[in-house]
């Protein structure tokens, strides 16, 4: 597998991961210890879960946690005032917080590509409305923790 489908397969498995600690009350320690010995890069129930980048899977888990607060508080500010986070469902929830964390945590990760991932990530899980929403979320939270990064690619792209 490539580097970023490596990638990509953490980020999903991250995402299940975080799934699993919010609905279950594992510990980091024993999400990380399960997904790692058997999930990933291993078929479970007939479903193959792909080879994923280890240490790029353990930043994220590890990272959401350490700076859940932080996290949650800026993806509560993204959403309508009248909806936060604690009322959003589990799986969008554990979306949201792997892509915050990404965006305030991870500037080596271009903006446009934690999006991107992420929106493809509930792809997995969602056929209707909640790319759209987690797409509107993560851009509110990128355009906050990392001024002008989007813009610059934007007009960028109009130029040949």
């Amino acid at each position: 597998m490539t580097k970023p489908a490596e990638r990509s397969a953490a980020r999903l498995a991250a995402v299940q991961a975080l799934y699993q600690m919010d609905v279950s009350g594992k510990s980091v320690i024993d999400a990380l210890a399960e997904f790692e010995a058997f999930w990933i890069g291993r078929e479970v129930e007939g479903i193959t879960f792909q080879p994923s980048d280890n240490a790029f899977f353990r930043d994220i888990l590890s990272g959401v946690v350490k700076n859940q607060r932080e996290i949650d508080l800026k993806i509560d500010g993204a959403l309508a005032t009248d909806w936060p986070l604690k009322r959003v469902e589990a799986v969008i929830r554990a979306i949201l917080r792997g892509g915050g964390y990404e965006l305030m945590f991870r500037k080596d990760v271009p903006a446009r590509v934690v999006i991107t991932e992420y929106v493809d990530v509930t792809h997995s899980f969602y056929g209707e409305d909640e790319p759209g929403l987690v797409n509107a979320v993560l851009d509110k939270v990128a355009r906050e923790a990392r001024p002008g990064e989007l813009e610059k690619k934007a007009a960028g792209q109009g130029k040949r």
